[in-house]
């Protein structure tokens, strides 16, 4: 049977590459709905192609803009706008699965409308689970709907326990460790954001480059993973594995270990997630394990790269304070890429803003969305004070 998916942020990365394997895979997905933020042209360009039957963009400007050009086409599609436009997309009620490809906090609010309108979910969006997990996997349970991890590694961890016994096991992330991973805390001072956009295996949005050279998406996967998987943080650790052939690693009770591995495509995740649990054919890339020179692995180290350890003190204490680290982290990267700080400013930011955070043990909904206002707030008078 043909699934019908909704992709929110199909402009982006993700999105684009989830149009991909639409496009590899036309007999069994079909686009019902797309959503994102300002890039009207490139929506454009994609309601002529896959001919949605709704499509949103946040921003009200963009949403104008996109409408008067389908109407001057006399593409009749409607247009929705703003985060009532995003909730409309993730509940269309044709969708049976909703991938959820926008970046930062804002995929909260549609990831819980889609799966309270009982929709199979595909997640990108790991700052849904970082600042709201303890609600989102609640929200699956008692809908009953599917949570299937879109992140490569995420992916690697659910394809390695299929089958197996998940008592005492110990997960493994890699990281690629970023394009600074051998440079000195010197030299890491002085980063630019054009090199930090220069991921070297990875082609990924500006947000999760950054925090990726940072190792914040790591630590904000160690976060994910705590709630997909239900294993205590003690027992997941992180690695660095430059050459991003071997995704994420599990080691079960009698010592065995069982890796996923394959090319630094994230096509292959997406499929998988849309898939599951068949596995269709892919004309990609595949891993020639004969030309591989080395697999090498190594610790993170925390002193050069202190996002990591504030995701994992933000992830252990729980309640508010990862919603906390994680919206002070977005503004204090959105200020890196606008030059207002510098790179080793946007862990500085980010701990002030935790540590002056009155911590909530058990955050409803609505604690969660003020903890994050707050966050922002607090991080932006941060970094103005740096700027001063």
């Amino acid at each position: 049977m043909t699934k019908r998916i909704a992709i929110l942020g199909s402009t982006g990365s993700i999105g684009q590459q989830t149009l991909a394997v639409v496009d590899q895979n036309p007999q069994q997905l079909q686009v019902i709905a797309l959503a994102a933020g300002t890039n009207w042209r490139k929506m454009l360009d994609q309601v002529r192609r896959y001919q949605p039957e709704m499509v949103a963009m946040t921003d009200m400007a963009a949403a104008e803009q996109l409408a008067a050009a389908l109407n001057r086409e006399r593409l009749s599609v409607p247009v929705m706008a703003g985060e009532e436009g995003l909730n409309r997309v993730a509940t269309h009620p044709v969708a049976d699965t909703v991938v959820t490809a926008v970046s930062g906090a804002v995929g909260l609010g549609p990831t819980l409308a889609a799966i309270a309108a009982g929709k199979n979910i595909a997640l990108a969006n790991k700052e849904t689970l970082v600042a709201a997990g303890s609600l989102v996997m609640a929200a699956v349970k008692q809908q009953g709907v599917a949570l299937l991890p879109v992140d490569s590694e995420h992916s690697a961890l659910f394809q390695c326990l299929q089958g197996q016994e998940c008592d005492d096991v110990r997960l493994i992330l890699t990281a690629s460790g970023g394009p600074f991973r051998e440079w000195s805390a010197a030299k890491i001072d002085e980063v630019t954001p054009e090199a930090a956009l220069s991921h070297p295996n990875w082609r990924m949005g500006p947000k999760i480059t950054i925090d990726s050279a940072t190792l914040m998406n790591k630590g904000l996967e160690v976060i994910e993973a705590y709630w997909l998987f239900g294993v205590e943080f003690d027992r997941i650790s992180v690695l660095i594995h430059p050459q991003s052939i071997v995704h994420s690693l599990v080691e079960f009770a009698d010592g065995s270990v069982m890796a996923q591995m394959g090319v630094p495509d994230m096509c292959l995740p997406i499929q998988y997630a849309l898939s599951y649990p068949k596995r269709w054919p892919a004309s990609r890339p595949r891993l020639d394990l004969a030309g591989l020179s080395q697999l090498t692995f190594s610790l993170p180290d925390l002193q050069r790269f202190p996002c990591l350890a504030l995701a994992l003190a933000a992830g252990k204490a729980g309640g508010s304070l990862p919603a906390v680290m994680n919206a002070a982290n977005e503004v204090a990267v959105a200020a890196f890429l606008a030059r207002r700080i510098g790179f080793t400013a946007i862990p500085r930011v980010v701990k002030e803003t935790m540590d002056t955070h009155a911590w909530c043990a058990d955050p409803d909904l609505t604690a969660i969305r003020c903890a994050d206002h707050w966050a922002r707030e607090q991080a932006e008078r941060r970094i103005r004070e740096v700027t001063a």
